[in-house]
């Protein structure tokens, strides 16, 4: 089971959602930067359960810690390892989860596939596992940052049939989107959202959501030809984190009910170079970054574990009811953004040091 994402710079995962800790393995990572935990907590604070009424109740701080890697306060260009303890864990709640296996959850996939599972919280299936992904993204987004002054900025869009009006991406902030519970930056939309959310949790459902996601400041020329173009990679780092359903970039789905002379992005003088004067293409031309704001959105589905009685079979398919028990969001919308954000920056960062080494920079 592949737990690795990327060329040069690799991240491997570990852990599972109940087990003593979880992390990453960061290699490729270039020496000589700074680095502590400062740099990192954030984003996983970001990240982290108990947030709020809307979320888990889980209380875990997830607090990383860097075991190695780093000297002084400075990246050696040796793997850096990331843990996280886990301090919640409540494995006796998923008793009956050993033998019946969750609607729409992985407990049957994984089940069949491997003859054995984690069985408390799904396991490596559980968004727990996001964490290591969450800390290595941090990294990556610091070394973008200082390289070519790249932001990434995630918000939710749509939770349900709610849905907010058209963002700015050239201006939108991290700070706008934490400034709700639900991380919607317009503020009439968000009370909507909250209300429905409250609703669903008190109902014992969940519902899904989509987020849209803003990378400014690029070089041209991110993006390998054919089979690893930059929007491929990014609907595939999107498309491996829990609960995804959908991916699209630029006009995405929308795009196909125009016709090309609306389509097509015309160039224009920008400074001393070359630019769009519109941005259907989501900053990506033929796989490769452009140089305008890549802009993409990720579709989440319901929480597949729900209090909600609901009727199906055990392994052995007799009939059985299920509640399940256990702690989970009834949206995942609101946490998943720095899980966005950190994953559009691992590819991000793998993408450009490629780059630079064909350039030989």
């Amino acid at each position: 089971m592949s737990s690795t994402l990327g060329t040069l710079y690799k991240v491997s995962t570990f852990g599972e959602s109940h087990c003593k800790g979880v992390g990453a393995i960061v290699d490729g990572c270039p020496p000589g930067m700074e680095l502590s935990e400062a740099d990192i907590q954030p984003q996983l604070s970001r990240r982290r359960p108990g947030q709020s009424d809307l979320t888990t109740p889980r209380q875990e701080a997830d607090q990383v810690t860097i075991y190695s890697g780093t000297e002084f306060g400075r990246t050696l260009g040796t793997p850096i390892m990331l843990l996280i303890h886990n301090k919640d864990q409540r494995p006796g709640d998923y008793g009956e989860m050993s033998t019946i296996p969750r609607p729409s959850h992985a407990d049957f996939t994984y089940q069949l596939k491997y003859g054995i599972r984690a069985s408390s919280g799904g396991g490596r299936s559980s968004a727990r596992e996001t964490i290591g992904r969450v800390a290595a993204g941090a990294i990556a987004e610091k070394w973008l940052q200082q390289n070519y002054g790249t932001e990434i900025v995630a918000w939710v869009s749509s939770v349900g049939d709610i849905e907010a009006p058209a963002i700015d991406p050239g201006r939108i902030s991290r700070q706008e989107v934490d400034s709700t519970l639900i991380r919607c930056p317009h503020g009439p939309t968000a009370e909507l959202m909250e209300q429905r959310v409250a609703e669903i949790l008190e109902a014992k459902d969940s519902t899904g959501g989509i987020l849209t996601c803003v990378c400014r400041n690029l070089p041209v020329g991110l993006g390998e030809p054919i089979f690893d173009k930059l929007d491929a990679c990014l609907a595939q780092a999107m498309l491996s984190l829990p609960a995804t359903k959908g991916f699209d970039i630029g006009s995405g789905f929308a795009g196909t009910r125009m016709r090309g002379s609306e389509h097509n992005d015309p160039f224009v003088r920008k400074g001393a170079g070359l630019g769009t004067s519109s941005n259907n293409s989501g900053g990506v031309q033929g796989g490769i970054s452009n140089g305008e704001p890549i802009i993409f959105r990720v579709a989440f589905k319901p929480v597949a574990t729900i209090g909600r009685v609901q009727q199906t079979v055990d392994f052995d398919g007799n009939q059985v009811e299920l509640a399940a028990k256990g702690r989970h969001d009834p949206c995942v919308v609101p946490r998943a953004i720095p899980i966005v954000e950190s994953m559009a920056a691992l590819v991000l960062m793998d993408l450009a040091l490629q780059q630079r080494a064909r350039q030989g920079g």
